[in-house]
């Protein structure tokens, strides 16, 4: 593509982190700049309805334009915003997700939520990284996609994961250009809990005994758990120590719940970030407000990261999840807490849940923590007119804005408040909480 620069002030910032202009009234999603900013930047993409471009010089800088902290900035698509100071990244998606809530569900919260926040550095207990042998370098690189996602982006060190990995890439990488096998492997997987963390190495041929070698050598000397995947999920196998535990507790939340200990596997689903998750499910017990005679409907359960802590104060909590391994985990995370108000079960989240076993009496409230997908299909049917109150986790203000349109004016629900959580800092990623009461 011909080299075509241009200057244009820009007016927005997209729901992807790019700042929006127009120039000769065409849209232009221009990657690393800010609202209020005029820049210099070069066109990358032309398409019929928009333009996409890259900021080559701020030629007047936002005052809320920060120096990002990770060497690897623009280069590394793991993350979009680093130049924006954390308070004006929340406010940002707080009004993409107060758009979403106007032009999709055509709705208005009643009351907006302060903005959960924690740390913004080193958050990131969960991550998958890509591992590419390049031949023509002579070495193995292992990092996040690049923005120009057919490549993989060659990290020394990650701002944002957990520093028990994010401090070692550089040793990763090291360990990586050492195996023969390095080519067979595509992807790592890392989890870390409380006082444990993982590393999961897929690799689409066997490993030599030199390899794994090396690689118990790198989990002894660097503290991780390694595991294998030869194949699917159910193929993923320790290989050093023998046993595992990975688990969490939910220290932050309140004082009675401070003893909750929750496990999980290493390609488990839990929340990237722990230290918001904790001050989540205080804000969604709080919102919930489940009493001790209410019985409270928990979809999309997981691992009973909500189940758990809301059935200390229910009645009796029944948790729906699609996937029978995290209902498995569900089941012994109760066991070994010592909670039996509750009950889990595997059920269609695209059908009526009300029709699973265990679920088929009434309920008070509902707590929803669906996909990005949202629960479009499971809110085609109604809650029974026993519900009054629905809690609404979301990983995606679009799905959240069209559930809304539909608890709201198809089922004669309120939206009484929302607001956003910085689940994933200086990602684009906007997650959010929002509660509708039944408009009696």
């Amino acid at each position: 593509m011909r080299d075509i620069q241009f200057e244009a002030e820009i007016t927005d910032l997209s729901h992807d982190g790019r700042g929006v202009a127009r120039v000769d009234g065409k849209a232009v999603f221009v990657a690393d700049a800010l609202p209020g900013e005029r820049v210099r930047a070069r066109i990358v993409g032309k398409h019929r309805q928009f333009d996409e471009a890259q900021s080559v010089e701020v030629l007047r800088a936002s005052p809320e334009r920060v120096m990002p902290r990770c060497a690897h900035y623009g280069v590394c698509g793991g993350c979009a915003l680093q130049h924006l100071a954390p308070q004006a990244q929340i406010a940002a998606k707080q009004c993409v997700l107060a758009e979403n809530f106007a032009r999709i569900g055509k709705v208005e919260p009643r009351r907006w939520l302060p903005p959960l926040t924690a740390e913004p550095w080193g958050y990131r207990r969960r991550a998958r990284l890509s591992v590419k042998h390049v031949p023509k370098k002579g070495r193995t690189l292992v990092g996040f996609r690049e923005r120009d996602a057919r490549f993989v982006a060659d990290l020394s060190r990650c701002e944002v994961l957990d520093p028990a990995l994010g401090e070692r890439l550089d040793a990763l990488g090291a360990l990586l250009n050492s195996l023969g096998g390095a080519a067979a492997i595509p992807q790592i997987e890392f989890s870390a809990g409380d006082d444990a963390r993982a590393l999961v190495f897929r690799h689409l041929q066997p490993l030599s005994q030199a390899d794994r070698d090396k690689l118990v050598a790198f989990g002894r000397e660097h503290g991780f758990a390694i595991l294998l995947q030869p194949g699917g999920t159910d193929s993923v196998h320790a290989l050093y120590p023998e046993t595992i535990r990975l688990h969490y507790r939910l220290d932050e939340c309140d004082l009675d719940l401070a003893d909750l200990d929750l496990e999980f596997t290493p390609l488990d689903f839990v929340q990237v970030n722990a230290r918001l998750n904790a001050r989540m499910i205080a804000q969604a017990l709080s919102l919930l407000d489940p009493q001790p005679h209410e019985r409270v409907l928990d979809l999309f359960c997981g691992l009973g990261n909500f189940s758990l802590p809301i059935a200390r104060r229910a009645a009796f909590v029944c948790g729906v999840e699609g996937e029978a391994s995290l209902i498995e985990r569900a089941r012994g995370n109760a066991a070994r807490n010592g909670i039996a108000n509750v009950e889990f079960v595997v059920g269609d989240l695209a059908a009526d849940p009300r029709g699973s076993a265990g679920a088929r009496s009434s309920f008070d409230k509902w707590l929803l923590d669906p996909p990005r997908t949202g629960a479009a299909a499971l809110l085609e049917h109604p809650p029974g007119k026993s519900v009054r109150r629905v809690v609404y986790v979301s990983c995606h203000p679009g799905s959240l804005a069209r559930d809304a349109d539909t608890l709201v004016h198809r089922h004669g629900f309120v939206l009484a408040a929302a607001g956003v959580m910085d689940m994933f800092p200086h990602t684009a990623h906007v997650e959010s909480i929002a509660v509708f009461d039944k408009n009696l």
